[in-house]
Protein backbone atom coordinates (compact mmCIF):
# COMPACT_ATOMS: atom_id res chain seq x y z
CA UNK A 1 0.00 0.00 0.00
CA UNK A 2 1.69 3.75 -0.90
CA UNK A 3 1.76 6.01 2.17
CA UNK A 4 0.34 9.46 2.19
CA UNK A 5 3.73 10.58 2.90
CA UNK A 6 4.87 8.98 -0.62
CA UNK A 7 2.00 10.35 -2.46
CA UNK A 8 2.54 14.50 -1.00
CA UNK A 9 6.54 13.97 -2.19
CA UNK A 10 5.78 12.68 -5.30
CA UNK A 11 3.03 15.19 -6.28
CA UNK A 12 5.18 18.12 -5.34
CA UNK A 13 7.99 17.22 -7.45
CA UNK A 14 5.83 16.81 -10.18
CA UNK A 15 4.09 20.01 -9.54
CA UNK A 16 7.94 21.71 -9.13
CA UNK A 17 8.73 20.29 -12.39
CA UNK A 18 5.57 21.05 -14.16
CA UNK A 19 5.84 24.59 -12.99
CA UNK A 20 9.81 24.38 -14.13
CA UNK A 21 8.96 23.49 -17.67
CA UNK A 22 6.45 26.32 -17.59
CA UNK A 23 9.16 28.19 -16.93
CA UNK A 24 11.59 27.71 -19.48
CA UNK A 25 9.41 27.29 -22.18
CA UNK A 26 6.56 29.48 -22.42
CA UNK A 27 7.02 33.05 -23.99
CA UNK A 28 3.97 34.70 -22.31
CA UNK A 29 4.99 36.65 -19.53
CA UNK A 30 1.59 35.71 -17.62
CA UNK A 31 2.34 31.89 -18.35
CA UNK A 32 5.63 32.21 -16.56
CA UNK A 33 4.13 33.80 -13.49
CA UNK A 34 1.56 31.15 -13.15
CA UNK A 35 4.40 28.70 -13.86
CA UNK A 36 6.53 30.72 -11.35
CA UNK A 37 3.13 29.95 -8.72
CA UNK A 38 2.68 26.09 -9.48
CA UNK A 39 6.49 25.78 -8.24
CA UNK A 40 5.57 27.77 -5.51
CA UNK A 41 2.82 25.42 -4.24
CA UNK A 42 5.18 22.37 -5.42
CA UNK A 43 7.38 23.69 -2.43
CA UNK A 44 4.92 24.35 0.17
CA UNK A 45 3.23 20.77 -0.19
CA UNK A 46 7.01 19.16 0.21
CA UNK A 47 7.33 21.21 3.02
CA UNK A 48 4.06 20.70 5.07
CA UNK A 49 5.15 16.82 4.01
CA UNK A 50 8.34 17.30 5.60
CA UNK A 51 6.48 17.90 9.15
CA UNK A 52 3.87 15.39 8.86
CA UNK A 53 3.92 12.12 10.95
CA UNK A 54 1.11 9.76 10.69
CA UNK A 55 -1.75 10.12 13.71
CA UNK A 56 0.24 12.44 14.71
CA UNK A 57 -1.58 15.40 17.10
CA UNK A 58 -0.99 18.98 17.79
CA UNK A 59 2.34 19.98 19.64
CA UNK A 60 0.46 20.64 23.00
CA UNK A 61 1.96 18.84 26.18
CA UNK A 62 -1.26 17.41 28.33
CA UNK A 63 -0.20 16.94 31.83
CA UNK A 64 -2.76 14.15 32.40
CA UNK A 65 -1.72 11.94 29.68
CA UNK A 66 -1.59 8.83 30.12
CA UNK A 67 1.72 8.80 28.28
CA UNK A 68 5.10 10.36 29.38
CA UNK A 69 6.58 13.58 28.32
CA UNK A 70 8.99 11.46 25.93
CA UNK A 71 6.17 9.82 24.53
CA UNK A 72 4.16 12.62 23.64
CA UNK A 73 6.52 14.37 22.02
CA UNK A 74 7.53 11.64 19.75
CA UNK A 75 3.81 11.45 18.23
CA UNK A 76 3.57 15.28 17.86
CA UNK A 77 3.76 17.20 14.39
CA UNK A 78 6.55 19.39 14.02
CA UNK A 79 4.70 23.18 13.24
CA UNK A 80 8.23 24.74 11.71
CA UNK A 81 7.19 23.78 8.20
CA UNK A 82 3.56 24.77 8.92
CA UNK A 83 4.75 28.23 10.05
CA UNK A 84 7.46 28.11 7.33
CA UNK A 85 4.84 27.12 4.46
CA UNK A 86 2.37 30.58 5.91
CA UNK A 87 5.04 32.80 5.36
CA UNK A 88 5.47 31.72 1.97
CA UNK A 89 2.08 31.51 1.16
CA UNK A 90 1.89 35.57 1.78
CA UNK A 91 5.57 36.09 0.38
CA UNK A 92 4.35 34.36 -2.50
CA UNK A 93 0.86 36.01 -3.34
CA UNK A 94 3.15 39.46 -2.72
CA UNK A 95 5.78 38.48 -5.42
CA UNK A 96 2.97 37.45 -7.41
CA UNK A 97 0.98 40.88 -7.40
CA UNK A 98 4.06 42.47 -7.94
CA UNK A 99 4.85 40.51 -10.97
CA UNK A 100 1.49 40.64 -12.72
CA UNK A 101 1.66 44.92 -11.88
CA UNK A 102 4.97 45.10 -13.84
CA UNK A 103 3.81 43.08 -16.76
CA UNK A 104 0.78 45.43 -17.25
CA UNK A 105 2.70 47.92 -16.96
CA UNK A 106 5.26 46.37 -19.42
CA UNK A 107 1.69 45.89 -22.17
CA UNK A 108 1.10 49.61 -21.06
CA UNK A 109 4.55 50.51 -22.78
CA UNK A 110 4.94 47.69 -25.50
CA UNK A 111 1.44 46.55 -26.01
CA UNK A 112 2.27 43.12 -25.88
CA UNK A 113 3.37 40.34 -22.91
CA UNK A 114 5.58 37.95 -25.49
CA UNK A 115 9.45 37.82 -24.46
CA UNK A 116 10.09 36.95 -28.21
CA UNK A 117 8.33 40.45 -29.38
CA UNK A 118 10.20 42.58 -26.54
CA UNK A 119 13.27 44.55 -27.52
CA UNK A 120 15.54 47.08 -25.66
CA UNK A 121 14.51 46.94 -22.07
CA UNK A 122 18.20 47.57 -21.39
CA UNK A 123 18.29 50.35 -18.53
Amino acid sequence: MISVSAVLYSTSMILILLGLYGVLTRKNLVRVVISLDVVDLGVNIFLVTIGYIRDGRAPIYLSDAPLSLVDQASRMVDPLPQALVLTAIVIGFGVTAVALTLIMRLYERKGTVMVSDLRGLKW
